[in-house]
């Protein structure tokens, strides 16, 4: 007898023997925030996106041409940060000129939107070059992933913007990605992140749904920020993680530290999208495993295998508000719409 996608998951969650508590429900806790949180204006496929590298560089100068063509067969007008091309080692240039760019592009009223071209290293080395007053006076979306954690983290928690952890420019703006997109900065509907049929390696850590602000972003840039005055506070929060090329004793090692540092006992939910090329190796856990010992004990809703990573198919989050999670069917909801 076959059974729907949905059974299958449900019949695939970690074994509960690996802890005896049941799952919460629910939650009935109110998130708190510092700020009051800023949206953003919409977008359309003709507005005007500045493009700007504040972590590493596109390091081949077709790819980079090739990134320029294809954002403008989506539509969009450009504008290049004085500094985009620049080469510094491993970085796009030196750490005053990327956040020289970031901050032009908020303070240029042409500009509709900041699009970084790629992620890599380097933003954590720009966070205090930032005026966050200025960018809060100026809001607009700001968009990207991995490496761009460090930014919407920071915005979140000095300016109260709302950004969108979502597609770089290098990214492939596939059917799949560009939806998304468009559903959340142009078409402003509440963003409805449900796994696509293909998809079949997600599984459930905890049953159970709960509700929260969603923060969150790549593993390894979240916990090198643990310890600075960037981060959000995670009361109550839904908690969103992914990351790329990390061994498992490092997402273990990691996850450790968000355990240890305090955040774990304070998330109502977590979804851990995809960890790509995250191989155990010979003599190693597994990553489920990892989950079982870290997150089962939590005792709070938690799945594996959201659209949220370093490969094709990536949606669009709005950083910072309140959404609710399934993690019986491996999803999730924003309970409101993103952009003005």
């Amino acid at each position: 007898m076959s059974i729907s996608r949905k059974q299958f998951l449900k019949a695939s969650a970690l074994s509960p023997l690996a802890f005896t508590g049941l799952a919460k429900n629910i939650s009935t806790r109110e998130s708190v925030s510092i700020h009051q949180l800023l949206k953003p204006k919409a977008l359309t496929w003709n507005s005007t996106l500045g493009l700007i590298a504040p972590a590493s560089p596109v390091y081949d100068p077709a790819d980079f041409d090739e990134m320029l063509i294809t954002l403008q067969k989506l539509g969009f007008n450009l504008v290049l940060g004085v500094h985009v091309r620049d080469r510094n080692g491993y970085l796009a240039g030196t750490d005053q000129n990327r956040a020289n760019d970031l901050m032009a592009m908020f303070e240029n009223d042409s500009i509709d939107a900041i699009l970084c071209v790629r992620g890599g290293w380097g933003c954590n080395r720009i966070l205090d070059l930032l005026d966050y007053d200025l960018i809060k006076k100026n809001p607009k979306p700001l968009i990207g992933f991995s490496d761009i954690t460090s930014l919407h983290n920071a915005l979140l928690s000095k300016s109260g913007l709302v950004s969108f952890h979502g597609p770089v420019g290098t990214s492939d703006w596939n059917d799949f990605t560009k939806e998304s997109f468009q559903s959340i900065l142009i078409d402003k509907k509440k963003g409805v992140y449900d796994l696509p049929d293909t998809e079949d390696d997600a599984f459930v850590i905890n049953s159970g749904t709960a509700e929260g602000q969603i923060v969150g972003g790549n593993l390894s840039v979240l916990v090198a920020m643990i310890g600075s005055d960037y981060l959000p506070t995670f009361n109550d929060s839904i908690l969103f993680l992914e990351d790329v090329g990390e061994s498992v004793y490092r997402i273990d090692r990691m996850i450790t530290q968000l355990k240890l540092s305090g955040i774990l006992d304070k998330v109502s939910g977590i979804i851990f999208g995809k960890c790509t090329k995250c191989d155990a190796g010979s003599n190693s856990l597994s990553l489920q495993q990892v989950f079982i010992d870290h997150i089962k004990p939590l005792n709070i809703p938690a799945f594996y295998g959201g659209m949220i990573s370093h490969e094709k198919l990536n949606v669009t989050i709005p950083v910072g508000l309140r959404a609710r999670m399934n993690a019986d069917d491996c999803s999730f909801r924003i309970l409101e719409e993103a952009v003005s």
